[in-house]
C-alpha cells in the first residue's frame, strides 16, 4: 500500500470506529459554539445500490418499443404521472411529483457510467471514486470535491452508515455515522485507549481529535423531531443530514444509500403500484420528499443528487425481471435546480440503438452531472482534481442548475 493511500486508509479507519458508547470525560473542552459555522452549502449523494431500473422509475411511455420490450412488466400510460408527455414518473414516486412541479426536481436520464462492466462490486467502486474503470484510486469524488479550508467544521464531511463509504474518503477529515444518538466512544477505558493510540501519532493525532470533536459536536444536537419520513434505515439517514443543516454545524457534503435495487424477479406486481420496485420507490420518494419540507427555506443551500451503479436491461426476463444493463436515471432536486425538466439527449429503443443490443445507451456521462453540482453549488471550480482524468468541463454540463 503507497504511503498517501495508508495514511487515507488508516485515518478513515479511524474516523469510522466512533460508534457506541458514553462521552470520554477529556472531550469536554470541544464548546459547540468553536463547532459552529452557519450556514454552508450542502451537497448531498445518495446512492441507489444494486443497479436501479430507470426505465421503469422515469418511464418513457411515449417510445413505443418499451412496450414491446416490456410486454409484462412495462408500466401502462394511464398509471403514471405524466412528465412532459414523452416520460412519465413511477405512481410510486407520487410524493416527488409536487417537487417537479414547482421546478425543484429535475431529472437526467440515459444517464451512467461509460464502463462497459456488469458487477456491482466494480461498477460501485468506479461511481464513487469518480474514475471509472479505474480501480487504483484511493479516495472518492465527494471528498475531493472539498474546497481547501483554514477552520473546517469536524462534520463538514458525513456519511449515514457503520463504515466509510469510497465515496467520501479522502484527504479531508470525513466521518461516518450510523445514528446521531449512538455516536460516541464505548466507555472512559476506550477513550484512554484512543487518546493513548493516536494522540502523539503524526497521521492521526490531528484526526482523532477531530474525530472526538465530532463526536461530541453531534451529541450536543438533540434530536429532529421532524415528521414524515418513512420507517427505516433510508429514511432515518436523511433525517439526520436534515438536522444536522439545520443546527449550522457546517455540513458541507453528506452520503446516504438504499439497497435492493437488484430485481432479477418479480419486478413488478399486478398492480402497477405492487411488488418490489414500488416497494423501494414507495420509501425512497418518500423520505426525499419528507427532507425537502424539512429543511422548508433551507434547501435554499442544499442540493439532492442521486445515482446507481447501472440501469437494467431495456427487455424484461423471463422471470418479469430485468438483468444488470448499462444507463439509468439520475435525480437532482434543490438550489438553483432548474427542475421540472427531463435532461439528456434520448437514445432510443429500438434494436439499432440499444447499447450491445439489450440496454440502455449512456449519453450523458454521471461525472456532467456531479460536476455540474460540485461547480455551481460547492463552487469548486477545479473539476480536473474531483474527477481526475476527465474533463468535466461547464461546456459538458447538461445544463441543470443556474450558473
Amino acid at each position: 500500500m503507497r504511503p498517501m493511500h495508508r495514511r487515507i486508509f488508516l485515518r478513515d479507519s479511524a474516523l469510522a470506529i466512533a460508534g457506541v458508547g458514553s462521552l470520554p470525560l477529556w472531550l469536554q473542552r470541544t464548546a459547540l459554539g468553536a463547532e459552529s459555522q452557519g450556514r454552508k452549502k450542502t451537497l448531498v449523494a445518495i446512492f441507489q445500490r444494486g443497479a436501479a431500473d430507470g426505465l421503469n422509475i422515469v418511464v418513457p411511455h411515449g417510445e413505443p418499443d418499451y412496450y414491446k420490450l416490456r410486454p409484462t412488466i412495462a408500466l401502462p400510460k394511464e398509471s403514471l404521472l405524466d412528465l412532459d408527455g414523452f416520460f412519465g414518473l413511477n405512481p410510486a414516486l407520487a410524493p416527488l411529483k409536487p417537487l417537479w412541479d414547482a421546478k425543484n426536481l429535475a431529472i437526467i436520464h440515459a444517464a451512467g457510467s461509460p464502463d462497459p462492466t456488469r458487477s456491482h462490486f466494480d461498477a460501485q467502486d468506479y461511481m464513487e471514486s469518480g474514475t471509472p474503470g479505474r480501480k487504483s484510486t484511493a479516495d472518492g469524488w465527494l471528498n475531493r470535491a472539498l474546497l481547501p479550508a483554514d477552520h473546517p467544521s469536524s462534520v463538514r464531511a458525513v456519511s449515514l452508515g457503520a463504515a466509510l463509504p469510497r465515496t467520501i474518503r479522502g484527504r479531508n477529515a470525513a466521518v461516518a455515522v450510523e445514528s446521531i444518538a449512538s455516536f460516541h466512544v464505548k466507555d472512559a477505558a476506550a477513550s484512554q485507549q484512543f487518546e493513548t493510540l493516536y494522540g502523539s501519532d503524526s497521521i492521526l493525532g490531528g484526526t482523532a481529535r477531530t474525530t472526538f470533536d465530532a463526536v461530541k459536536l453531534l451529541r450536543s444536537l438533540g434530536e429532529n423531531t421532524a415528521t414524515g419520513y418513512p420507517r427505516g434505515k433510508f429514511g432515518e439517514s436523511l433525517k439526520q443530514i436534515a438536522h444536522i443543516i439545520k443546527a449550522n454545524a457546517g455540513l458541507e457534503v453528506a452520503f446516504a444509500d438504499l439497497g435492493g435495487w437488484d430485481h432479477h424477479v418479480n419486478e413488478v406486481g399486478q398492480n402497477p403500484t405492487e411488488g418490489q420496485l414500488a416497494q423501494r420507490l414507495t420509501e425512497f420518494g418518500t423520505a426525499l420528499a419528507a427532507f425537502h419540507a424539512d429543511l422548508g427555506a433551507r434547501m435554499e443551500d442544499v442540493v439532492v443528487v442521486t445515482m446507481s451503479e447501472f440501469g437494467r436491461t431495456a427487455r424484461e426476463n423471463g422471470n418479469r425481471g430485468t438483468d444488470h444493463g448499462h444507463a439509468n436515471a439520475m435525480l437532482v432536486m434543490g438550489a438553483g435546480v432548474k427542475g421540472g425538466k427531463v435532461y439528456g439527449k434520448w437514445p432510443g429503443l429500438q434494436p439499432e440503438q440499444l447499447y450491445q443490443n439489450r440496454d440502455l445507451a449512456v449519453t450523458t456521462d454521471f461525472r456532467d452531472v456531479l460536476g455540474e453540482a460540485v461547480h455551481h453549488h460547492l463552487g469548486n471550480q477545479k473539476l480536473e482534481g474531483v474527477f481526475p482524468g476527465y474533463s468535466a468541463s461547464p461546456a459538458r454540463f447538461p445544463g441543470i442548475m443556474s450558473a
